[in-house]
């Protein structure tokens, strides 16, 4: 039974790592935004 249940606590600690993981992982709050990409040839001639 105990066995179940400390499978269990990894499972559990593997998911909030992962969502905490994927939310908190981008770009840092001092950074500025990327920029904006340069227009095709197709675009400009139209």
């Amino acid at each position: 039974m105990w066995l179940l249940m400390l499978e269990a606590g990894v499972a559990f600690f593997l998911l909030v790592f992962i969502v905490w993981w994927t939310m908190f992982h981008g770009r840092k709050p001092d950074q500025p935004p990327p920029s904006k990409p340069l227009p095709r040839k197709d675009d400009a001639q139209q």
